[in-house]
């Protein structure tokens, strides 16, 4: 059993620095929160998965609520949508859930190497989807940059293809906040050469159709949508690898960082369309 305890700095933004408009933002935080000192959560987090086939391609995905599932029926979060489509492309693919509510990347951090241990074979490829938490509990950019950094590190040292899956702070953080946080994604896939996708929830952040009552977690279709949009990233870094092998940037995107410039995060505002 891990339990964590480590205290990454402030669990949410402070309210000085928050609007109104932004308490209810503040509210659906707690919807996501673990406390550090609690032990990980039962499923795939206490049990290690059973053995994966001994052909065909593996895919870990390791990460947070968003890889979890949170919030659906069985079969119907990321994780088992993902494996459907890839399936559906004539991909033998097994996509093992190592996704945990409430993770930090610092919790993250540090069952990452118990996660690895736990499998049977080595993946063929490792989707990295931490930072949500980090974001919405206000935690200094830099413990995030170092967390992650020090995961793609662990993964590079064992010989793991990564995709790297980026996330944006919500603006209510502020600019200098947001800016801070959201190179760290693009600047750490460039530093490790590895595959990157920009942003997990593209085309789904702050859509009301596609997120559930708490306007963070993607509902049924928004899952569905998010899918659609990684397949191809996922099936590049799996069969082909990035561009010119150990090149980041699965995709064109540029780094979130132009001053003044409105991007959809965790919770923007932005109209359901």
């Amino acid at each position: 059993m891990i339990r964590r305890l480590e205290k990454d700095g402030p669990k949410q933004p402070s309210l000085a620095r928050v609007p109104v408009a932004g308490l209810l933002f503040i509210l659906c935080l707690l919807l996501l929160r673990l406390p550090f000192s609690s032990p990980v959560p039962s499923g795939w987090a206490r049990t290690p998965p059973s053995s994966p086939p001994s052909t065909g391609y593996l895919i870990l995905g390791f990460g947070d609520s968003l890889m979890a599932g949170y919030g659906l029926d069985p079969g119907m979060g990321f994780v088992p949508r993902l494996e459907s489509a890839l399936r559906a492309e004539g991909l033998a693919v097994t996509v093992i859930n190592a996704g945990v509510s409430g993770d930090t990347t610092s919790a993250g951090r540090a069952r990452l190497s118990w996660v690895l241990d736990g499998l049977a074979r080595k993946p063929d490829l490792v989707l990295l989807e931490l930072g949500a938490n980090d974001a919405l509990r206000g935690i200094d950019p830099r413990i995030t940059r170092a967390n992650l950094d020090a995961m793609l590190s662990l993964l590079a040292k064992r010989g793991l293809r990564v995709l790297l899956v980026g996330m944006r702070a919500p603006p209510n953080l502020g600019p200098e906040y947001r800016q801070a946080f959201d190179r760290i994604y693009p600047e750490l896939a460039a530093r490790h050469r590895t595959c990157f996708y920009p942003f997990f929830l593209e085309g789904v952040a702050a859509r009301p159709s596609l997120n559930q009552a708490d306007g963070l977690h993607p509902n049924a279709r928004g899952v569905e949508e998010i899918v659609r949009r990684i397949v191809p990233a996922v099936r590049q870094a799996l069969i082909q690898g990035c561009p010119g092998e150990g090149h980041s940037g699965i995709t064109s995107h540029p780094p979130p960082s132009e001053e003044g410039r409105e991007r959809p995060g965790l919770s923007s505002g932005q109209s359901d369309r």
